[in-house]
């Protein structure tokens, strides 16, 4: 059996993986990265692609933010929809900042290239993972691959292996509280071949149910319809996908959605997920391991970024000084975040999406509610203030001094 050690043992090359092995880099704390996958499955999966002002001024920061800021597509606004008509939040009037689209996938291969580079020990398809030893003071990653055994002791484990890992089974039975909220809908998204035709995402609530208008690149838009949760994608022809979009996102001025060749189409549940505490002993949980969205917040891989830079801030403490307080309180405090992210996705979803059982009554307040968020400053105000990301909190940061703690 060959053995190693590290100060942090992170299982998972997701972003939130990546991105705490680099602000530990930064700070002079060694890692290995565990990933059951190749490298190239990590670098191709498409999943979010909206980045919070706060994550894209953490990406600058690190210093792993030369493509985004090449690449990515600013984005001031968002446009809701409702009867055909459009109405725009103006991001950067109500809150001085916007969003950037950059999809997951993009963050991951320049994350995966700059941890390459400064020599980071990344290992994909690396087998079979088992966490030991979490309550003791010198944790161990066991992994298996091809009839051979390694381990790797550490200081700490972190948990960022997505919703289906095995970081958090790792946990003691009966020690995690399981909060979450499965929703009577899926989203039907497909990955096209055609330019955008509009400069800011649009989400159409209507009749046949909600409908999302986006883009990942000047070629490629990433489209979603709403849909039943055991919805069967192999009934849906691309056909009768751009005849559904046009029908849901056609607008009263004559503006469709363009067409193009479909790359990729799915359909994904939509829930609402957290577990408390995120930590015990000497494993931490982040990213998809410890809490999913609902989609329509674009929150999910903001999230992860949040959960690492105070994890990450919380390793810096106890290594520069032996300062225990932040990661003691490391759950405490992504708790309030995630907490606030759970309620602005829940809102936007219940807002947007038709509820196939909801009373008449419940149909027209949502439609007055709607109707008040689009024309009622204060109320976009509210919107525009969470979609942009709210402020982390003071006390971690990412490398040195001159690195100003807080990111506005």
């Amino acid at each position: 059996m060959a053995c190693s050690e590290t100060q942090v043992g992170i299982v998972g090359a997701g972003p939130a993986g990546l991105m705490l092995s680099h602000l530990l880099h930064l700070n002079g704390i060694n890692s290995i990265v565990l990933e059951a996958r190749s490298r190239a499955y990590c670098e191709e999966r498409v999943r979010a692609g909206v980045l919070e002002h706060t994550s894209v001024e953490m990406l600058r920061h690190a210093g792993v933010a030369d493509r985004l800021d090449r690449e990515g597509l600013r984005h001031e606004g968002i446009e809701l929809g409702l009867h055909a008509q459009r109405h725009r939040i103006p991001f950067v009037e109500l809150t001085g900042k916007c969003v950037t689209v950059y999809g997951q996938q993009e963050v991951v291969k320049d994350l995966i290239a700059r941890r390459l580079a400064d020599g980071g020990d990344l290992r994909f398809e690396c087998g079979t993972v088992l966490l030991q030893g979490i309550d003791g003071a010198r944790p161990s990653i066991r992994i298996e691959k091809d009839g051979n055994i390694d381990e790797i002791r550490c200081d700490y484990v972190t948990g960022c292996d997505g919703f289906h890992g095995i970081s958090r089974s790792s946990f003691p039975q009966g020690s995690l509280t399981v909060y979450e909220r499965n929703y009577p809908f899926a989203w039907l998204g497909i990955l096209a071949e055609a330019p955008p035709s509009r400069e800011e995402l649009l989400y159409m609530h209507h009749d046949r149910g909600f409908a999302l208008y986006s883009m990942r690149s000047p070629r490629i838009t990433r489209l979603y319809l709403q849909c039943r949760p055991d919805e069967n994608i192999n009934e849906w022809s691309d056909d009768r996908i751009w005849s559904e979009l046009h029908t849901r996102l056609g607008c009263a001025d004559g503006w469709h959605p363009t067409e193009g060749p479909v790359l990729q189409k799915g359909v994904t549940g939509v829930r609402s997920f957290v577990v408390e505490p995120l930590q015990h002993g000497r494993l931490f949980l982040a990213g998809d391991a410890a809490h999913i969205v609902p989609p329509t917040g674009a929150k999910g891989m903001n999230l992860a970024f949040a959960d690492v830079y105070y994890l990450a801030g919380a390793f810096r403490a106890i290594y520069a000084g032996n300062d225990r307080e932040k990661l003691d309180r490391y759950s405490e405090t992504c708790l309030k975040r995630i907490w606030k992210a759970q309620r602005f996705s829940w809102w936007m979803t219940s807002l947007l999406h038709r509820f196939e059982h909801d009373l008449p009554f419940d149909r027209k307040r949502q439609l007055a509610e709607l109707e008040y968020v689009m024309h009622s400053r204060a109320a976009a105000t509210c919107l525009a203030e969470n979609y942009v990301g709210l402020p982390l909190d003071a006390w971690a940061r990412i490398a040195d001094e001159t690195t100003p703690h807080k990111m506005r």
